[in-house]
């Protein structure tokens, strides 16, 4: 996919061999830069400028760590907490992340393995699942680093169009169809960035139980479980105990800067995990993990739920507000912090829709070029992990941008 005008390139990559020429493995041509972190950085030359900018673009929360977090990894840092855990994490840790499953999905300690962030653990679940040429099957639109993972190690990202008629989610139907004699796995996000949506319970048993059928292994990615409005969450673990599932302390519990999550994997690849782990980073950051244990103490768990109540409220603003000024968002997200909308009514390239609201109107947000190869151009990505004055702001702005008088 060609970058459209609204985002600047980066210099189109060499690979040859000619003198003067750098090397550069094949495998960079086809990983793209992350847009929505061009829309920051030039959000924050604007803001240097003087500019005010809404920031509406970002997926990180809002919120700065609970105080407990805070205390518990200074104190990790003045006791010496600061050499190399166990590749496989603390085992107090592995433990508590354990326990913080409900029966029936709660995992032996030992198949816990902690990481640096959720990236670590898609990682970690590629390398010992993926051979050049293997296929992944995963949603578009979908989170944009899941298919370069895949691609790192060699394999294919086999992206399935997704729409409103399946929640832009894959389902059973979806992975029959499009399965080879190449998958090996398929990749769930279940709340999903950018749409916010989940699997319901019965389709992802439907997809567990048919990919280990076919012969592959479901991937699911939690890292929004915590941060699901309606109903009750439940993790995929409760479904089989033969799946990789991803999580990470980031977004729930709001330690994004401190790069530590955890993957739960079938026990016969705990060795070659491990193995995996020592070679690629060693371990996770030991004062994040020392930390990581306090997120999971009940003294945090009130504040946690009081934030999820919030960003549910800012949904529940934002969602009417967008679809008032014509953008077009189909059914109520369930989960994460994303708006994902039509934004054909305005534009025929989100990109320069987007780039011209952040210029012109002091509104950041996100092309859909992030998030896959379907429809992306009359799609942007709404982040509401901002305070609601901040969101008001916004759609004020941009109902004056678009001259729209009453909305």
């Amino acid at each position: 996919m060609t970058p459209a005008a609204g985002i600047p390139p980066y210099p189109a990559p060499s690979c040859g061999d000619h003198e003067g020429a750098a090397p550069l493995a094949a495998r960079m041509r086809g990983i793209g830069p992350f847009h929505v972190m061009q829309v920051m950085g030039r959000a924050r030359e604007l803001e240097a400028q003087g500019r005010s900018i809404i920031h509406m673009e970002i997926g990180e929360p809002d919120f700065p760590a609970a105080p407990e977090i805070l205390r518990a990894g200074v104190l990790a840092l003045e006791a010496g907490h600061t050499r190399y855990t166990p590749a496989l994490g603390l085992p107090e840790l592995r433990a508590r992340i354990a326990q913080s499953y409900p029966l029936p999905a709660r995992p032996d300690p030992a198949r816990v393995v902690v990481t640096p962030g959720a990236s670590g653990a898609l990682q970690l679940a590629f390398g010992v699942l993926v051979d050049s040429g293997d296929e992944v099957l995963m949603a578009d639109p979908g989170y944009p680093c899941n298919r370069h993972f895949v691609r790192l190690f060699g394999g294919v990202a086999r992206l399935v169009p997704v729409d409103e008629s399946t929640g832009y989610q894959l389902t059973a139907d979806l992975v029959r169809h499009h399965w080879t004699p190449r998958t090996r796995a398929v990749l769930l996000a279940s709340p999903s960035n950018p749409t916010g949506t989940v699997v319901p319970s019965q389709e992802m048993a439907r997809i567990v139980d048919l990919t280990l059928e076919l012969g592959g292994r479901p991937v699911i990615d939690e890292i929004y479980l915590g941060l699901t409005y309606e109903g009750e969450a439940t993790s995929a673990l409760a479904h089989s105990s033969s799946i990789f599932v991803v999580n990470s302390f980031s977004k729930y519990y709001g330690m994004t800067g401190w790069r530590v999550g955890w993957l739960v994997a079938p026990g016969e690849y705990l060795p070659q995990i491990e193995r995996l782990a020592q070679n690629l980073f060693l371990a996770a950051s030991t004062p994040g993990q020392h930390a990581a244990l306090a997120a999971l103490a009940p003294a945090v768990s009130a504040e946690l739920v009081r934030r999820r109540e919030a960003f549910r409220e800012r949904r529940d603003y934002l969602l009417p507000a967008l679809r008032r000024l014509g953008f077009g968002i189909h059914g109520v997200p369930q989960g994460a912090f994303y708006l994902y909308a039509d934004c054909s009514r305005f534009c025929d390239d989100s990109a320069v829709f987007a780039m011209d609201l952040l210029e012109n109107a002091g509104v950041a947000i996100t092309p859909g070029l992030d998030f896959g190869e379907h429809r992306p151009l009359q799609h942007v990505r709404f982040s509401y992990a901002n305070t609601l004055a901040n969101l008001a702001e916004g759609v004020r702005r941009i109902a004056d941008h678009l001259g729209i008088d009453r909305f």
